[in-house]
């Protein structure tokens, strides 16, 4: 398995060597007190109006990451017309849970009275990794987001990529110092929050990651479909973990159609 510095480098260096034409980038925005409060905005001279925007989330097993890392994701979307905000967010040791939810509750209410004209836009709350394990809280939570600004609108949508959302973080030995104060395992497990409530939702995973492996989708995807939510899966074979998300960026995106059905599933979300 490649290590996460390793991947941290390659997606650093794709994030510089690719690039895409006619966008608007607005970085540096705070969205918050803290230093790692900070978001960029990708936007293309074509965006939709009041279409749906993105807000991601970067995994790194909820102890690394920086959003300049992943300019490739905010760029091949905005490129395409889909206004993408990729924020930061406090990581363990410097905090436990819930301090990243939390700060990526207050990044999407910044976003949904900043960019998303005060929630007159849907924003669709994206991940990877880590980062689609924190998606998924804020989608399937409604409390995160509610504690971060009275009357802001949900998420209008839920896109999980290669999230870990069966698993108990409070019991494994590389995550059970993160979430130890979490009141109960379910609290933390998104299977476990799924209500009739949860937005529509978009799962894609690799078929050869190891890292988290498919059955997390496949139980988030029953866990929905029983509550009777719209919810789609995508399994592409032969990718793994850092594989399915590097897939956004031009040189790899012959291995996996990942630009494509994020556009097709963002576009009809409403508003789009």
């Amino acid at each position: 398995m490649v290590d996460r510095s390793s991947r941290a480098s390659f997606t650093s260096l794709l994030s510089n060597l690719v690039s895409e034409g006619g966008l608007k980038i607005d970085r540096d925005r705070a969205y918050g007190p803290h230093a790692r409060h900070t978001l960029d905005i990708y936007r293309a001279g074509r965006e939709t109006a009041n279409g749906p925007l993105v807000l991601f989330y970067y995994g790194g097993g909820w102890k690394s990451g920086d959003r300049a890392t992943y300019a490739f994701v905010g760029s091949a979307l905005a490129a395409n017309g889909v206004t993408t905000v990729v924020a930061d967010y406090r990581l363990f040791p410097e905090v436990q849970y819930p301090a990243f939810c939390e700060d990526a509750a207050l990044a999407y209410a910044w976003v949904s009275a900043t960019v998303a004209n005060g929630g007159r836009r849907p924003v669709i709350v994206m991940g990877h990794s880590a980062g689609a394990h924190i998606a998924a809280l804020l989608a399937l939570d409604p409390s995160y987001i509610a504690a971060a600004g009275a009357g802001l609108p949900q998420p209008a949508a839920l896109i999980g990529l290669s999230g870990p959302y069966g698993f108990d973080p409070t019991t494994w030995p590389s995550t059970k110092d993160i979430f130890a104060p979490a009141p109960t395992a379910d609290r933390i497990r998104p299977v476990a929050l799924v209500s009739g409530a949860a937005p529509p939702t978009l799962l894609i995973h690799g078929a050869d990651d190891t890292v988290v492996e498919p059955v997390a989708a496949h139980m988030l995807e029953a866990a929905l479909a029983k509550a009777q939510v719209a919810v789609k899966k995508i399994i592409y074979p032969s990718i793994g973990h850092s594989g399915l998300i590097m897939t956004f960026a031009q040189p790899l995106r012959w291995r996996a159609p990942l630009l494509e059905d994020v556009l097709r599933f963002v576009r009809g979300v409403k508003g789009g």
